[in-house]
């Protein structure tokens, strides 16, 4: 598989450098899942986001989550049981990993498992140091603070 340069992004920008990482593990990762389980992303709101996947026969001791740096990872572990012995066996029970790159500020809030989903609810809460603010313009000394509307009153009173 061919690797892509990402070397002009770092010309020019700072504090992407998981970018390459993501990219890379995307790319390379897709390649080779096996698609179990099965799962959805959800976005509830412009904040609110879940993660379902279909664990059909694991119960709540099975499963484990776990977040660090960044990743939620999802792990499923079947008890050895005494096997019966099946004609047809379509229901998987076999040992799986998950994970999922988090984007910053994404943090997971709780977990519900009901018939056979696990639901995994997930927010994102930028501080309030990250959020857009209005920035004070010194003039002569004295502080002018315009917001928006004030600025397209006076252009169009100007330009009548």
């Amino acid at each position: 598989m061919k690797s892509i340069d990402l070397t002009p992004l770092y010309r020019s920008s700072v504090g992407f450098d998981r970018l390459a990482s993501l990219i890379d593990s995307a790319l390379t990762t897709d390649a080779t899942a096996n698609g179990y389980p099965p799962y959805n992303i959800e976005m509830r709101d412009e904040n609110q986001y879940a993660i379902t996947l279909a664990v059909a026969g694991f119960i709540q001791a099975e499963l484990d989550i776990q977040v660090e740096k960044g990743v939620l990872t999802v792990r499923g572990t079947k008890n050895a049981k005494d096997e019966g012995r099946y004609l047809f066996q379509g229901i998987a029970n076999r040992t799986f990993e998950r994970k999922f790159n988090l984007a910053d500020y994404v943090e997971v809030t709780d977990a519900d498992l009901s018939n056979g989903l696990l639901t995994i609810n997930l927010v994102k809460e930028i501080p309030e140091a990250m959020k857009p603010k209005s920035i004070a313009i010194n003039h002569r000394g004295n502080v002018l603070e315009h917001t928006a509307e004030e600025k397209n009153t006076k252009s169009d009173k100007v330009a009548a």
